[in-house]
Parts: structure tokens; sequence; C-alpha cells
């Protein structure tokens, strides 16, 4: 349903549109009426006339003027047939956000949009998916909000795990998909790279990949339904895609580099057993180069070290294993697992 369309069409033939004749075409709550108008209103596309209950809104009162194409613009989609690029094409030729932006940034917000949009279509299971992009002074943002069984939900039925945390730390290393024969699990992976902020909320955590702040947390949330992927990048990003994707394919155009953030897998324990190197380890031998992050990691236990420097790296021979952020402790196992 195109509401905002609705709304100029009933504008149009009455010249004015009120709450209640938007609820009564839809059948939207109030509340949620309401937000498209104060939305257009706040855009400058239509005007608000009145207070509380007596208010309207009407359009510029500039004779023949076309409304203004909003700089904000937000859809509730029925989930069948949908089609990520038709959805694109139509919000750039009803909204404003992509007149005079540069190029790699138009470039990253296609790519991003159309990828978190595609898991929501063929992932969510969700009768519905509510659609939000926008342009500040600052930044273009995006949101893709399901109403399905949740990404954490839907990885850790697919892959057998327990606990969404485990969902979580399986999501980072990027190539895991719930549907490998239609997808290649790269489209989270590499928006996450890309944003200059990128969120995700489902179930009862959410993960934020901060990438001007160049790092990723995990918070606890109240537990929710479905999904929600909030993205933000700067106007003035100097970010291309060409550039991320070399710096995680090979020569070939393969996928073939990720970095494991080992912080991420501590749950109040100390990473000291060859079970949690293994946990860490599941899924890498998909990849030519890995790097793991032990930013904020005090120290590793012998056996862990082992397990992955020399058993498992010795088991995988072809793949190039680094380390960063590492302190003189940890180090030290390292180095003590490679003689």
């Amino acid at each position: 349903m195109d509401v905002n369309n609705l709304i100029f069409g009933l504008l149009k033939k009455k010249g004015r549109v009120t709450t209640a004749d938007l609820v009564g075409k839809t059948g939207l709550s109030r509340a949620y009426a309401q937000r498209f108008l104060k939305d257009l209103a706040h855009a400058g596309s239509i005007i608000r006339v009145g207070k509380a209950n007596q208010a309207h809104y009407i359009l510029p009162s500039k004779k023949g003027a076309l409304p203004a194409k909003p700089s904000r613009i937000r859809k509730i989609m029925t989930n069948k047939g949908l089609a990520e690029d038709k959805v694109l094409r139509q919000i750039k030729e009803e909204s404003s956000i992509f007149q005079g932006m540069f190029g790699n940034v138009s470039s990253i917000i296609d790519y991003a949009f159309t990828e978190m949009l595609n898991n929501a279509i063929e992932h969510s299971a969700s009768e519905k998916i509510d659609l939000v992009v926008m342009k500040t002074a600052t930044d273009i943002r995006f949101t893709v909000l399901d109403q399905g069984v949740g990404i954490f939900n839907k990885i850790m039925k697919s892959k057998g795990l327990s606990s969404t945390i485990d969902a979580i730390q399986d999501l980072l290393k990027g190539k895991e998909t719930t549907a490998p024969e239609a997808h290649s699990g790269e489209g989270i992976f590499f928006t996450s790279k890309i944003a200059d902020r990128l969120t995700i909320k489902s179930s009862e955590k959410k993960i934020i990949f901060d990438n001007v702040g160049q790092d990723i947390y995990v918070k606890d949330i109240e537990s929710s339904k479905g999904t929600r992927i909030d993205f933000i990048l700067g106007l003035k990003s100097k970010k291309t895609l060409a550039d991320l994707f070399n710096q995680y394919t090979d020569e070939s155009f393969q996928f073939s580099k990720t970095g494991v953030k080992v912080k991420l897998y501590h749950q109040d324990v100390d990473y000291v057993s060859r079970s949690q190197a293994r946990r860490i380890l599941a899924g890498l031998e998909k990849f030519k180069t890995i790097e793991f992050d032990f930013k904020d990691v005090s120290t590793v236990g012998q056996a862990f070290a082992d397990e992955i420097f020399r058993v498992w790296q010795t088991a995988h021979k072809d793949i190039k294993v680094t380390v960063q952020n590492t302190n003189e402790n940890i180090l030290l196992m390292v180095r003590r697992a490679k003689v």
C-alpha cells in the first residue's frame, strides 16, 4: 500500500485530508496514520491546519504547484511478489532523497538497501515489511522492519545453535546463510562493513556495527518479534563499493577474507579451552584469509591458542591466519603455539 500517494489523491479530490480519512481508507490505526501525515508535513509537502481533533492537512497554498517531493518516505508493503529493485526505483521516483547525491554514496545505498530488503522478503516470512528511507543534512539512512521469525531465531534453527549470542557469532563471520542454495551469505557482511553505522535488532539482542568508532558490540534489548535493520551513511562519505570488495575478495572476485572479533565470544569466562576455540573456528575453513582481533581481550590459555594456531592451522595450511590488537600475554601464547 502506497500511503503517500493515497494522501495526495485524497488532497487532489477533496482539497483536505484528516487522520480519520486516512484511517477509513487504509484500516491503519489512528497513531500509525498520523505518522504518515506528520512525515509529509515535516518535509513541507503538506501543511497542517488546526489543532487536536480539528486538525486537517492541505497542500501548500501556491496554486498549480505540485507538492514538493519529500526527503523522507515510508512504505508499508505486503510481502507478496515484492522485488527490491522495483521498490528502490519507486522511492527514487517519489522522493528527493537521491537528488544531488554523490555517485559513490548512491551506489552504496543501492547495494545496502536492496540486500537488506531482499533478506526481509525472502527470509523473514513476514506478511508486511515496513520501510523508511530519509536524507538529513548530514547523512542518508534507512530502516527495514519486519514482523517475521527474526534473523537470530532463523540462524539458530537452521544451524542447530542453542542461543542468540551463538547466532550473532555465526552471522559475524560472513558467508553464513540459512538458504545456501540461493544466497552466498555476503549481504549482511558487506553491508556491515560499508555503513557508518548498522544496527540489527531481533529477539532480545541488538548488534551494532560502528565503523566510525571502529567497533562492534552487542546489547540486550526488550524482546521483540521480527527483525529491524537501521543503516546510516554520511552524505560526504569517501567509501566505495569497489574498495570494499577489493579488501575482502581475491583476484577471482571470490569472497575470501573475514575478520573475527574474539571479544564477542566472551560470556564471563576466560578464553582457555579447546572447545571455545573450536566454536570460534566453526565455518572459517571457507576463507583464504582470517584475521583474529583480540581487542579488549586480556589473555588466552595455552589450549585455546594451541587449537587455533597449531592444530587448526596445521589442518588448513592453505589458509592465512593473522592477528591484531594482541597484548604481550596473548602474543606469547600465539608464538608458543606456532613453535
